[in-house]
């Protein structure tokens, strides 16, 4: 089972940016992780296409579970 935290921003044009944390600590703390997107925001570390992180939308676990075939 593989689990990603994947945070969702607002960006300049309107348009929603993510981004993805793979095997995040678990239970998700959600002062630290308000904490850590605001600073995100804060330190304009990450540019869109559509220009810059402008604020917080959300954020979600996401779990796959990825079951080989062989051939």
């Amino acid at each position: 089972m593989a689990k990603t935290l994947e945070l969702h921003f607002m960006n300049a044009a309107g348009k929603t940016a993510k981004v993805n944390i793979e095997s995040p600590i678990e239970p998700v703390d959600q002062a630290a992780l308000n904490n850590a997107m605001d600073e995100i925001l804060t330190s304009n570390i990450f540019i869109t296409n559509d220009g810059d992180l402008v604020s917080k939308k959300g954020a979600r676990i996401i779990d796959r579970t990825v079951t080989e075939i062989e051939l």
